[in-house]
Order: structure tokens, then sequence, then C-alpha cells
């Protein structure tokens, strides 16, 4: 569930269809007839050697501008709060199932009560040189048997919206998703009214899916959910597009980048 949102540079227009961005990508299997049964019926590749997949680790997910650990209550909770509080409103939760929290007591419960959950995994978001507390994501839905997981609960505080910490917090996800634990696909959903994340997530490589009418109650709202996802075919290449973004080389003196991420794809 894709919440506040990480526009380091534009939204991403290469790749996307013209108009809104809202119609899903071409079927994959379009290139080339796919297999056939006994019956003669269309199925989809073989996969003989699958088998379910590790649960994300309980470990630090270490980059260059930031690190990831595994959420806790007690440690991360008051930074984490203090982080969110330098916000002057409570816009930046209007697209997320939680918060706003009143105070540092009240976040601490709903971490005590997220990282619970036998299928998520939260980490808090803390500046690599310092370790001060910019902000917190997860991977939720985790579905060993089938190798999928989504990313969720995305909440950056003013302290990294606008920096290369929010798109590396993401790419250390997807790093550890795809070639740490060997899984075929990684979504990103969100309100359909939330542009910024729509367009976070097709800058960072998400392929738009499709959106799904009425799907859940929040905040005594109706949402419609867009759907985003990444799967393993398409990971090499946004891959190296991150890498090539996020290497220092790509910003000037003054940190601003030399190329944008789309542009590097």
């Amino acid at each position: 569930m894709g919440g506040m949102h990480d526009p380091t540079d534009a939204p991403a227009e290469i790749g996307t269809p013209p108009g809104d961005g809202t119609r899903p990508s071409a079927d994959p299997t379009a290139a080339g007839a796919p297999r056939a049964n006994a019956w003669g019926q269309p199925v989809g590749p073989a996969l003989p050697d699958w088998t379910p997949r590790a649960a994300p680790a309980r470990a630090v997910l270490q980059g260059r501008c930031c690190r990831l650990e595994p959420l806790d209550a007690d440690r991360h909770a008051g930074p984490l709060q203090a982080a969110f509080a330098e916000s002057p409103d409570d816009r930046d939760w209007t697209y997320l199932s939680n918060g706003p929290f009143p105070d540092a007591p009240a976040y601490r419960a709903w971490i005590a009560q997220a990282t619970a959950a036998a299928d998520q995994q939260h980490f808090a978001i803390l500046d690599a040189s310092s370790g001060r507390a910019l902000g917190s994501i997860a991977l939720i839905r985790i579905d060993r048997t089938n190798g999928v997981a989504e990313v969720g609960f995305v909440t950056f505080s003013r302290r990294m919206q606008r920096t290369p910490a929010g798109t590396e917090a993401v790419a250390l996800l997807m790093r550890h998703v795809f070639d740490d634990l060997g899984y075929r696909r990684l979504e990103w959903k969100c309100d359909t009214l939330n542009a910024p994340s729509r367009a976070a997530a097709l800058r960072y490589g998400f392929r738009f899916e499709g959106i799904f009418r009425q799907a859940i109650v929040t905040k005594g709202r109706s949402r419609d959910t867009a759907w985003f996802a990444l799967t393993d075919g398409d990971w090499p290449a946004v891959r190296t597009a991150l890498a090539r973004w996020l290497a220092p080389e790509n910003f000037d003196g003054a940190g601003r980048q030399r190329a944008r991420l789309q542009e590097l794809r």
C-alpha cells in the first residue's frame, strides 16, 4: 500500500501509455504463443524447480544514504514519531491506513501490533551516517509459497522526502526480495487518487496492472486501489537503473541529480 511518496524527480513518463497512465501494460505473453498442455489448452511456463521461498530477514539492509533496521517499538517509536511530527499538518497520512498518531505511546502500540503480524516485515529507515530516524517501510502480504510480497506502509518524514534516501530505501527492499530471497513478484498498491504514490511506483520501475474498484473501506471512505507490480524478469533492468541513479557520480556538489531515474532505464 503506497502511502507517502518520494518524488525525487518528476513523475515517470517513460514506458507509460499516453494519457493518464492508468492503462495496464501489454500482456507479456503477447510476444509469443504460450505452450499448450496435452489437451491443447494454453498454459503458463513450467516451473519444475520452484520451491517456497524464505521469509524476509529480520536484518539490517545497508545502503549508502540510509539503512533499514527491523522496526522495534521501544527503539524506534520515539525518534520516528518526532520525525513525523515535524510536518506542519496531517496531510501525509491521508492515504495511509494507519495514523496519524497523537504521541509516541500511540505509535509504539501500533508498531507492536504491526510487527506481530506473521505476513509482514516492517523496517525503520535511518540516515546511514548519523542514525537519525527518517521514516519507515514494510513488506506485507508476504506469500512464500508463490514468491510474492508487497511494499506497504511507505511512511517518509519530511526529512527524507525528495532525497535519494527514499529511492534507496525502496531499492534496498527490492534487492532483498529478488536477489536475496529469489521472489518472483513485488507489488505496490495505492489509492487511485494518490497521484504522488502512483507516480513514484512508475518511477521506481513498477508496471501498472489495473484498478480494483471499491476494493476497501478505509478511514470511513471507499477506496479504489491501483495495482502495480515488478517481476523477477523486470528486475535486472530496474536494478541497473537504480544503481546508476544512486551512484555518487550522478549527483553534483549540491546534491542535485545529473540524470533522472527514468532516463537511465
